[in-house]
């Protein structure tokens, strides 16, 4: 089979070995990046002989004389998140389908514009949607299908809980800027909540308990679930069992009670999610359009503090 051609936008980043990782593991090649930032030796290990630049413009023009006499079939994005929609535009005009990263865009009607330039250059976007393609994620919707065919009535009962530390940087940096994450629920719960509506169905209500500049938690009701959900980068709510093992990150899913064991098997699934695409599936804007159509509310709703049926951790934020 012919080599793909790939080229990175957002080369830099803590995720852009992952996309370069599955490019290489997929037999593929990697024929030029972008990103402002120049310390990027993690290319030599990968494709030392890209064409890389720092500049938008001088990107542009390589791509624009690439495509002269080659076909560029990819570009991968993993630039910040309010830069997507703009980076998914450049690569579909230059006649290349795209592969984002998580969230896909900051708001639903960013999703519109996209679906209007794919229609026009026809070419696709592909949404990193990597959660659908855990194993153990795949085993609890197969579970699930079965058991609501059985009863299409079934309410299950889920708390949702991931914390990932974060320093004083975070809060520097684009991500700790709402309007350039989209905020926490945006910039580390998109994908959560992209795999709950995915097996209990769509959100039907949506609460919020708390938002703060590191945390936000709430209440969904989806068709068949209800979900009390905590995301938080604040290393202080990391329950004491865990950071006395020397652990930063905690994520738990429990469904009617029962521990979802999904804590390993998150290194190769941007590899998966190539390989899925490459084959002829992905995941693509209609599929990315719940997840930030959840986040997009949750960004603009107001926190009402401790009522209702709120995530427990919600009182560690409150002993603050």
């Amino acid at each position: 089979m012919q080599k793909k051609k790939f080229a990175l936008i957002g080369a830099a980043g803590y995720i852009a070995p992952r996309h370069m990782k599955a490019i290489k593991e997929t037999g593929n090649d990697l024929v030029a990046a972008y990103d402002i930032y120049d310390g990027i030796g993690i290319m030599d290990s990968n494709f030392p002989q890209a064409d890389f630049f720092t500049e938008l413009e001088r990107f542009e023009d390589f791509l624009t004389s690439y495509k002269r006499s080659n076909k560029l079939d990819y570009i991968s994005i993993a630039s910040p998140n309010y830069l997507h929609k703009s980076h998914i535009r450049l690569t579909l005009e230059q006649g290349a389908d795209a592969i984002c990263e998580k969230p896909l865009v900051l708001n639903p009607a960013d999703i519109d514009e996209l679906k209007i330039i794919e229609q026009e250059t026809g070419k696709r976007v592909y949404n990193i949607l990597q959660l659908r393609l855990h194993d153990s994620i795949i085993a609890l919707k197969e579970r699930v299908t079965k058991e609501l065919q059985e009863n299409p009535d079934k309410i299950y009962d889920i708390d949702l809980t991931y914390l990932t530390s974060r320093g004083k940087w975070y809060f520097e940096s684009w991500k700790g800027k709402e309007d350039k994450s989209g905020g926490i629920a945006s910039n580390i719960g998109v994908h959560f909540y992209d795999m709950l509506c995915w097996i209990f169905g769509d959100v039907e209500e949506n609460i919020v308990h708390v938002k703060t500049a590191d945390t936000n938690a709430g209440y969904f009701k989806l068709k068949n679930a209800t979900v009390r959900w905590f995301l938080s980068v604040n290393y202080d709510y990391i329950p004491e069992e865990i950071r006395e093992r020397g652990l930063r990150t905690y994520r738990s899913i429990t469904v009617d009670g029962d521990e979802i064991e999904f804590s390993g098997g998150f290194t190769d699934l941007h590899t998966k999610s190539y390989e899925h695409i490459l084959n002829g599936g992905g995941f693509g804007l209609d599929e990315a359009y719940g997840s930030i159509r959840t986040v997009s509310t949750i960004r603009h709703l107001p926190a009402i503090s401790l009522e209702g049926d709120f995530h427990p951790f919600c009182k560690k934020v409150l002993a603050q």
